[in-house]
């Protein structure tokens, strides 16, 4: 069963006094019930912004292209995440049938209401729970849920360090075990016992009708309970693969998969040299060409994703595959 199906989509901002910013293009995957796809790489190349078009929650001068199938449960029709206006996705969809941890929690939790009033008012909406005492067994199970403790409840979000507050998101997006679970950077602000047991916690919410979605950082996290790992690199996805092959044997096989990869302290412990483009100021060709030594005339074009990869050279060997930028230069400058 497939639990969300994305094809073609596109996010671009539109800017007052500079060319639009092509945040997310052209980005396509399924995702399945059981399943848990991580998706990886640096910090602005439109992760966060995939997730946040997934949910309809973009500014104002954002633009989509493209769909987002959910699954309906049982004989309901599925719907178009992006199509759908936001009365529906606000009654039908956020948190009944698609959960969000948010990189900032803080941000979305209301500073005047405590951690319990929080859950308190969760767990009834979205579950259907009613009575004192069923409530309050019901609030403090699910910060259990996420190690969250109970002598916290009653505190408010500005009371709590940056780790709580991401523990009591992650237990607010699980309550309602909603088919869709994205988690974006839900392991922010946590020691590694911590992130160990919030990411086992996320892959428990996997099952028969339920599939994960996670945009993260860590990739020990991913290691630990992807099933499969899309690697995002100026606003395309440029590699997908199943996450035994991708951290094991072959290994990655686009070039800037494999840096991510050498970059961890456990491996060579080499950054990716370089740096990201302007998403504003993209290439026609691959976006990554200037920071690869593979880079020749070919990379002028833009490879498509194409079993996986996107890539005219992809790497078949744990080569060093990246170099400095002034090493190469780009096609076509």
């Amino acid at each position: 069963m497939t639990v969300l199906s994305v094809r073609g989509l596109t996010v671009r901002f539109r800017m007052r006094e500079s060319a639009p910013v092509r945040a997310v293009t052209d980005v396509s995957f399924d995702l399945a019930a059981g399943e848990c796809l991580a998706l990886v790489g640096e910090s602005g190349c439109g992760k966060s912004v995939l997730a946040s078009a997934l949910l309809g929650l973009l500014p104002g001068n954002a633009e989509t292209a493209g769909s987002a199938l959910l699954a309906g449960a049982g004989d309901e029709a599925a719907t178009d995440l992006i199509a759908a206006d936001e009365a529906t996705l606000a009654r039908a969809v956020r948190g009944r049938r698609a959960g969000l941890v948010p990189q900032s929690p803080a941000a979305h939790l209301t500073p005047v209401r405590t951690v319990r009033a929080h859950l308190t008012e969760t767990v009834r909406r979205l579950t259907g729970t009613r009575g004192r005492d069923a409530l309050r067994t019901a609030t403090e199970s699910a910060a259990a849920r996420v190690s969250f403790p109970a002598g916290h409840l009653d505190r408010h979000p500005h009371e709590l360090s940056g780790g709580l507050a991401q523990r009591a998101a992650t237990a607010l997006a699980l309550v309602g075990d909603a088919p869709l679970l994205l988690a974006d950077e839900p392991t922010t602000g946590l020691d590694r016992d911590l992130v160990e047991r919030t990411v086992d916690e996320l892959r428990r919410h996997t099952g028969s009708t339920r599939a994960l979605l996670m945009i993260t950082h860590d990739l020990a996290a991913a290691a630990r309970i992807a099933d499969r790992v899309a690697v995002m690199y100026a606003g395309r996805l440029v590699e997908i693969a199943g996450a035994d092959a991708f951290f094991g044997a072959p290994g990655p096989r686009h070039p800037y998969a494999r840096g991510l990869l050498d970059a961890l302290p456990e491996r060579a412990f080499r950054p990716v040299p370089g740096r990201p483009p302007e998403l504003a100021a993209l290439p026609e060709g691959c976006a990554f060409a200037a920071r690869c030594a593979r880079a020749d005339a070919a990379c002028a074009a833009q490879p498509p994703l194409a079993d996986g990869l996107a890539c005219h050279h992809p790497d078949a060997a744990p080569a060093d595959a990246t170099r400095p930028p002034q090493a190469v230069e780009a096609p076509g400058a």
